[in-house]
């Protein structure tokens, strides 16, 4: 019985000693696999954290890399050399670029080094913030509609050779944004148009390009309304009587934003015809629950043509519920 016994554990133990390299065996092709896309990316495959001694600071790659280095040297970015607290991974070059040595022990192989030109864009993004993922510009980022359309952090900045000082842009404001925004550039050639090719404001005075959680990453004002309300303070109220639309559909639903044909940027030509796409005119009045028909008075081919000539204070108003004053 005893000699039976021994025979099954010999025998379980051999199981075992073949059993061990087949799991390791197996192991191996997801090692290769995470090899193979870091090496994709032109980053080296790291078999670890990376130790001090991988790091051969920003005066190493100026060697080969003077001209880059010079232009970097006068960004906002140079200042993590001087981040001594955050260790080698956190400054200068390396910060972005990952571990140099193996890059430079290879003579400048790009496959043992972090390049971005070759990198997706997730990677890209991520890489960026994991510094600038702080703070109200950033916080949406990882939801921003640029990133879902697979447009990059270096699409528009430059850490390298940005043609603005402020932001590392690759161009200027607004010639970045039409670089893809083209019939938002029309739209601002318009006769009625917000002054951005003026200079007065930018494309991101109003809109977050990193993401907001509002539709077309507008931002809002102080106290979370509408941007519009950024400059036109007056127009925001509260108000006695409020307009409705102002408040439920906003600007947009009298207004273009960024430029039309049209005094006030309106979207249509005729104020009366504006109106009158809420306020339409019938025999007994306005249905319940609707806004109220024009008065069977008002001659939309005379004085009463413009709403606007007594109803001036169309935003809204604190004394009169029909807007007179």
């Amino acid at each position: 019985m005893s000699l039976s016994l021994a025979l099954i554990a010999t025998a379980l133990v051999a199981t075992a000693l073949v059993a061990t390299p087949a799991i390791a065996q197996n192991a191996s092709p997801a090692k290769t696999a995470a090899a193979a896309d870091a090496q994709s990316v032109g980053a080296p495959a790291a078999s670890g954290p990376a130790n001090a001694s991988d790091y051969v600071g920003a005066e190493t790659c100026k060697t080969c890399h003077e001209d880059i280095y010079d232009n970097w040297a006068k960004t906002p970015h140079w200042k993590t050399t001087l981040n001594t607290k955050g260790g080698p991974s956190k400054q200068g070059c390396e910060a972005c670029h990952g571990p140099g040595r193996a890059h430079v022990e290879s003579g400048g192989d790009i496959s043992k080094i972090f390049v971005f030109k070759k990198a997706s864009v997730k990677t890209i993004d991520d890489t960026c913030l994991s510094c600038h993922a702080g703070g109200a510009e950033h916080m949406h980022a990882i939801n921003s509609v640029h990133g879902q359309n697979e447009v990059s952090c270096i699409d528009c900045h430059s850490p390298h050779h940005a043609k603005t000082r402020e932001f590392l842009l690759v161009k200027a404001q607004p010639e970045l944004c039409y670089s893809c925004h083209l019939a938002k550039k029309a739209e601002f050639e318009m006769p009625f148009h917000h002054r951005v090719n003026e200079g007065l404001i930018q494309c991101t005075d109003c809109h977050n390009p990193h993401g907001t959680e509002r539709a077309m990453q507008l931002r809002t004002s102080s106290t979370l309304d509408a941007v519009c309300y950024k400059c036109h303070t007056e127009k925001q109220g509260p108000f006695v009587f409020e307009h409705e639309p102002v408040k439920v559909e906003g600007c947009t639903s009298c207004h273009l934003t960024h430029g039309g044909p049209n005094p006030h940027m309106l979207r249509v030509s005729n104020v009366n015809l504006l109106c009158l796409q809420c306020h339409t005119m019938t025999p007994t009045g306005a249905s319940v629950g609707s806004p109220p028909g024009t008065p069977s008075f008002h001659s939309q081919e005379t004085f009463f043509k413009s709403c606007t000539l007594c109803h001036s204070q169309i935003h809204g108003s604190n004394f009169d519920p029909t807007f007179f004053k």
